[in-house]
């Protein structure tokens, strides 16, 4: 019996031996059938390749180091901003200190959790859906249909679709009294430049000359916002901090995170491969990436609208769905797995994801509702 076992063991192993010796002979051909063309050229020929050959293994180490490190990466980085000791709502003026000439009024924490984000994104870390070798890809292979390297880009696009939302809320409804105002300046710049594709490198597709990369416009994005919260600051801009703007403001994230948990459920009923679904991976950093963001920025809302949060008794509410962030982001694996729902092996973390996501959508419901009596 235990030469039977024994045997088929050897046999499994020949069989994954034969298959990664044909594995590494077609990966590796093209550079073997280059090696023997290589050694019969000039010096001549020879120095130009290896130079190229240096600079695409500098980049490539550099690539991989900013798709690996995660600098300032922090879930909770909300609490650095001490919401709780601010006691007057955004855009309200703030009681004169030492007999201050000047009035000054409360700033943002929306708009500084939104700047801080951007700020995050693309000078605190490289941009990394923009790079020459993200764009380029595995072998021509698009990075997000691989396992490797492109969670740190999904992560950032979902971080960057809260920021966005957040910039056309600011714009239509928080940064000017409807029916009164005009939009804000600063706020029109920082939600166009926002809207810019993720993507943009120097040169694409378009044969009509060079671009301008998506982090330059990202940062613009960042200066149009600081500019807005600084002039709040000096009470020369409006906070409309009513509750109906709060209402919508919910509303637009709720909606945003439904669309996200429709994603992560038909990508868990309908290709659930285990640690072999290729998408798993970006489709979780993405929601990540989200209520990441949208953590911080309703965290700040419950300050810019504690007026209102307060007058509405929707204290224990806001600390629920707090808590429901929370606990959604302390969930990072190491490998993404779709496993099915049921299974035993491989987990399901897009179908965890989707949960949390729920449930805080849920618990957003709820304090709509009850604003909206």
């Amino acid at each position: 019996m235990l030469d039977r076992i024994a045997g088929f063991f050897r046999l499994i192993g020949r069989t994954i031996g034969r298959w990664a010796r044909v594995f590494f002979a077609w990966a590796f051909w093209p550079f073997i059938a280059a090696r023997g063309w290589y050694v019969q050229r000039t010096w001549m020929i020879r120095l130009p390749i290896l130079g190229l050959i240096a600079l695409l293994a500098v980049l490539y180490c550099y690539f991989i180091w900013q798709t690996q490190v995660w600098s300032n990466f922090n879930p909770s980085f909300v609490n650095e901003y001490r919401l709780s000791e601010r006691k007057v709502p955004a855009g309200q003026e703030l009681p004169s200190t030492d007999g201050a000439a000047a009035k000054t009024c409360q700033r943002s924490a929306i708009v500084d959790v939104a700047a801080d984000l951007t700020d995050f994104n693309v000078n605190q870390n490289a941009w990394i859906s923009s790079m020459l070798l993200y764009r380029l890809g595995f072998f021509g292979i698009d990075w997000d249909h691989t396992p490797f390297l492109d969670n740190k880009a999904s992560f950032q696009r979902g971080v960057n679709q809260a920021v966005r939302r957040t910039s056309v809320e600011l714009v239509d409804t928080l940064g000017r009294v409807r029916g009164t105002s005009g939009i804000n300046n600063d706020l029109q710049k920082a939600r166009g430049n926002l809207q810019f594709d993720e993507y943009s490198w120097y040169f694409g597709l378009d044969p009509f000359g060079p671009k301008t990369p998506t982090p330059s416009y990202y940062r613009s994005a960042l200066d149009s916002l600081r500019k807005f919260n600084t002039d709040l600051a000096a009470c020369n801009a409006i906070f409309d901090g009513r509750a109906d703007n709060l209402i919508q403001f919910i509303d637009r994230i709720a909606n945003d995170l439904g669309s996200t948990s429709d994603v992560l459920a038909d990508r868990s009923q309908n290709h659930h491969r285990g640690w072999f679904d290729t998408r798993a991976d970006d489709r979780f950093w993405f929601a990540y990436g989200q209520l990441y963001a949208y953590y911080a920025i309703l965290a700040a809302a419950q300050s810019d609208f504690s007026q209102v949060i307060a007058e509405r008794n929707l204290g224990a509410i806001f600390g629920a769905t707090m808590r429901q962030f929370q606990a959604a982001l302390k969930i990072q694996p190491a490998i993404i797995s779709n496993g099915r729902e049921d299974g035993w092996l491989m987990p399901s973390h897009l179908a965890t994801m989707g949960f949390y996501i729920l449930r805080v959508r849920s618990n957003l419901v709820e304090v709509r509702s009850v604003l909206d009596r």
